[in-house]
Order: C-alpha cells, then sequence, then structure tokens
C-alpha cells in the first residue's frame, strides 16, 4: 500500500491501521495521483468501478477518467489548482469508464502533505452513485412529466371556465331579450284594455239606443220615423262594434305570437343553461384531473425523497 495512505491513516485510534485501511478498501473505491493529476496507485474498488484491471491505472492521467467538456473547462483547471494549494474537494462527479460509460461517483479529493506542509499528491475516495443518480434522473423525468400534465390541465380548466363565462353571457342576454317580449307583451294587454272599455261604453250606448227605439216604435206605429232613425245609429253602432273587435282579433294574435317568442326564448335559454351546466361540469372534471395529477406529483416527490 502507499506510503501516503499510510500516512494519511496514523493516529491514536485503538484499531490497528491495517485492520481500518482493510475495511475502508474493502468497501470504497480508492486511488492516488500525484499533485499534476497522474495515478500513482489505485484498488481493486476503483479499477472495477472504471472497468479497468489495477495494473493498467499507473501512470494514466486523471483528465482521461472525464468527461472531454469536463476536461477542457475552467472548472477543471480550478479544481487542480485549489488541490495543489492543500483545498480539499468533495462532490458529486460524472467520470467515464474504460468502456466509455458514463458514471456518477460521490467523490472526496484530499490533498496530501509532507512534513513541510508541501502538497505531495492527491487522495480520492469514491463511492459509486450511478444507480441512485439513474432513479433520481427517473423521478425527475417522472415528475417533468406530471408536471406537464397537470399544466394543460390547468389550462384546459381555465379554458372552460372561459366558455363559462361566455355561454353565461349568453343566458343573460336571452333573459334581457325575455324581459323586452314581456314589455311589449304588457303594452299590448295595456291596448287590449283601452279596447275593452271602448266596447263597453259602445255596449252602454246600443242598449240606451235600443230601449229608445223601442219606445219610439211604440208610440209612432206604423209612422214611426224616428225608429229609423234610432235603427240607423244602431247598426252604426253594431258596425263600430265589429271594428273594435276587429281590432281586439288582430291584437290577440299579437299576444299569440309575442308568447311564441317567449315560449322559444324560455327554450333557447333552457338550452343555454343545460350547455353551462356541461361545461360547469367539464370544467369540474378538468380540475379533478388537476388534483389527482397535484397527488401523484406528490407521491413522486415522496418517492424522490427517500431515494436521496
Amino acid at each position: 500500500m502507499s506510503l501516503i495512505v499510510n500516512d494519511l491513516l496514523k493516529s491514536t485510534q485503538v484499531l490497528s491501521e491495517s485492520a481500518v485501511l482493510a475495511a475502508i478498501e474493502n468497501t470504497l473505491a480508492m486511488i492516488e495521483f500525484d499533485k499534476n493529476g497522474r495515478v500513482l496507485w489505485a484498488n481493486k474498488n476503483f479499477a472495477k468501478t472504471l472497468n479497468y484491471q489495477v495494473s493498467e491505472l499507473p501512470n494514466l492521467l486523471h483528465k482521461q477518467f472525464c468527461t472531454d467538456e469536463y476536461a477542457q473547462s475552467s472548472e477543471y483547471i480550478k479544481l487542480w489548482t485549489n488541490l495543489r494549494n492543500g483545498k480539499s474537494f468533495q462532490e458529486k462527479i460524472q467520470r467515464v469508464t474504460k468502456l466509455g460509460k458514463h458514471i456518477w461517483l460521490e467523490a472526496t479529493y484530499t490533498p496530501v502533505l509532507n512534513e513541510n506542509g508541501e502538497v505531495i499528491g492527491v487522495l480520492k475516495i469514491a463511492t459509486d452513485i450511478t444507480e441512485r443518480e439513474n432513479k433520481a434522473i427517473q423521478v425527475a423525468k417522472q415528475l417533468q412529466e406530471i408536471s406537464s400534465i397537470l399544466n394543460v390541465k390547468a389550462e384546459l380548466g381555465v379554458k372552460k371556465n372561459e366558455e363559462l363565462v361566455t355561454a353565461t353571457e349568453k343566458v343573460v342576454i336571452k333573459s334581457n331579450e325575455n324581459l323586452e317580449i314581456l314589455k311589449s307583451l304588457q303594452d299590448q294587454v295595456i291596448s287590449i284594455q283601452k279596447i275593452t272599455k271602448t266596447i263597453q261604453s259602445i255596449a252602454s250606448q246600443t242598449n240606451l239606443l235600443a230601449l229608445n227605439a223601442t219606445i219610439e216604435a211604440a208610440r209612432a206605429g206604423e209612422h214611426g220615423r224616428g225608429f229609423n232613425v234610432v235603427a240607423t245609429e244602431i247598426r252604426k253602432l253594431a258596425d263600430h262594434v265589429k271594428d273594435s273587435i276587429n281590432e281586439v282579433n288582430s291584437h290577440i294574435e299579437g299576444i299569440t305570437e309575442e308568447v311564441k317568442r317567449i315560449n322559444d326564448a324560455t327554450i333557447s335559454s333552457q338550452t343555454s343553461i343545460i350547455e353551462s351546466k356541461e361545461l360547469i361540469n367539464q370544467a369540474v372534471n378538468g380540475f379533478n384531473e388537476i388534483g389527482s395529477s397535484a397527488r401523484q406529483l406528490e407521491e413522486q416527490s415522496n418517492r424522490f425523497k427517500e431515494i436521496f
């Protein structure tokens, strides 16, 4: 085992250094670099994790385990600058195996110092967390999909509500039309009432003239000229009554037509109300689906918390 690792583990612990070191080696992936990033030593766990043989690793460069993008980045330069200055690094990192497969490691880089406090190498201890990361990525993807569905359902709910508002406005318009029709009907009724009063007046005059005609006829006998005058007036009044009746019939027809319009408008209003109710139900169903999606999102979030 490297002297660097032995120096790192020197302490006043009760357990023997060899036992502690063996336990660490059996559990974790370990690798040593010089301060320029060249591999000095690696254990079997590290070699296995990156699909190498232990014998292949010495003299390889650290950047060979990194993605091209990261190896050429300013972050990579900063990492090794900090390590050479004695600053440790601990983070979740992505690395590339010998077979070109990308894996995730939870890694700690620890600068190793000599007796003069100078950095002479870097010890890296890592744990393979690829499976955990893949699960996290899968959960994140599911959360994103559910979120998208939630947004679609929300937009649908908003659209249905807008349609509901439009349908309600139509109902209001229909109600206003019904009010106008009723006002027209009331005017027709008032007109009929006036005509009825006229008929009643004519009827009274007719009765009076008829009475006078009877009296005159009784007096005149064969010479009842007055009877002819009265009879003529009665006929005129009768004609007037006939004209009034015709006018009443005309208004009645108008009333009948208005009633039909009210009936049609009422049916139309009922249809609008039914459509509004259906839109309301669709909106409710849409928001219920949003609630269901939200519950799924909550369940996925809980799973995500359990993973981490």
